[in-house]
């Protein structure tokens, strides 16, 4: 669906040439939501503006859908971009157009008769649940609304790719989620290839099935987001899983864990997928001649599974310790020995 290879953009600032995008090759595949994940100043924007030709390449190729958009001009170009639909952080809607008109006007560009628009638009309107509020002004709207309606303008062309740079960062939590789960939604029903820009953990836990990690204009990892949760290599996305699949927001919590008396074992226990389910700690017990104190545990679901984490602390005669913790590591997805005491 979409092949980038070796895309590259140099601006120059003061004489000094700044590379926002480096030898990027990515592939994307039809009916993906495909998240790129960066810290501010990874490039991830200036990426996504590469793709429908907001942002000219400096070098690269990009094909979508079969057609290579570096090698489009004029006319076709323009057509081309029909078929990529963009939502933006901050909606970019036109004040003085009214829900429908605003929803209406890449139709009119597109020479759409207004029979057909005001049809399209009536669909697009009960997809994206704002129904009642055809007739309002985006200042009457609230942001999870303005987003629905930057939503409704993007398919308006029945794109096949749509783009979404950082649409729920100015939103908060609770519309964040609906956003989001409009967004899945829309993908499963019409099979909508979706490329989410954003440097929330939270959005790519919650919508995405794969994943590539931006730092200083390249991807640094990339692959299926519950691959990149369970094995993060790089520090950059080390840090980013951090957020979600561990306990370190909770800085009370560990500092009560450090603390406790200097005996066995503790342990970070990481489980990935059905694993999670399984009875692990009632094994150990019953396999070896250890205590087993759970301390801490926390569930992170994805779209692709569930990730586990839990602190134990595990107490007995030091062999039996060491057993144990083997048992474990060959058992769970990653098991990190916090400190030992044996």
């Amino acid at each position: 669906m979409i092949s980038i290879k070796n895309l590259r953009k140099v601006f120059t600032l003061e004489k000094q040439s700044i590379s926002a995008v480096d030898s990027l090759s990515l592939n994307i595949y039809e009916g993906d939501i495909f998240g790129v994940i960066g810290y501010s100043g990874a490039g991830k924007s200036t990426f996504v503006r590469l793709l429908n030709r907001l942002e000219e390449p400096t070098d690269g190729t990009i094909h979508i859908d079969g057609k290579e958009m570096t090698a489009l001009h004029g006319k076709s170009l323009r057509l081309a971009r029909q078929e990529i639909g963009m939502i933006f952080q901050h909606f970019n809607l036109l004040w003085s157009r009214t829900t429908e008109e605003n929803i209406a006007f890449p139709l009119e560009i597109a020479g759409v008769p207004k029979a057909n628009r005001q049809k399209r638009v009536q669909e697009l309107i009960d997809i994206v649940g704002l129904s009642g509020r055809e007739k309002a002004y985006p200042s009457q709207l609230s942001g999870g609304q303005k987003q629905r309606v930057g939503i409704a303008r993007a398919l308006a062309n029945n794109p096949k790719v749509l783009l979404c740079d950082e649409a729920t960062s100015a939103l908060d939590p609770e519309t964040t989620n609906s956003i989001l789960d409009l967004l899945v939604d829309i993908n499963r029903k019409f099979g909508l290839t979706i490329v989410m820009i954003t440097h929330e953990m939270h959005v790519i836990r919650k919508v995405c099935n794969k994943v590539a990690v931006m730092e200083d204009g390249a991807i640094v990892e990339k692959g299926d987001v519950m691959e990149v949760f369970s094995n993060p290599v790089k520090p950059v996305t080390k840090n980013f899983v951090e957020q979600i699949v561990s306990n370190t927001e909770d800085e009370e919590s560990m500092e009560y864990i450090l603390n406790l008396p200097n005996e066995g074992m503790i342990a970070r226990l990481h489980f990935v997928g059905e694993s999670t389910s399984d009875a692990l700690i009632s094994k150990v017990a019953k396999k070896f001649a250890v205590d087993i104190t759970i301390l801490q545990g926390k569930l992170t679901q994805t779209l692709g599974g569930i990730l586990g984490t839990l602190i134990i602390q595990i107490r007995g005669e030091k062999q039996e310790i060491y057993k144990a913790i083997d048992f474990i590591k060959n058992t769970s997805k990653e098991a990190e020995v916090i400190r030992d005491d044996t």
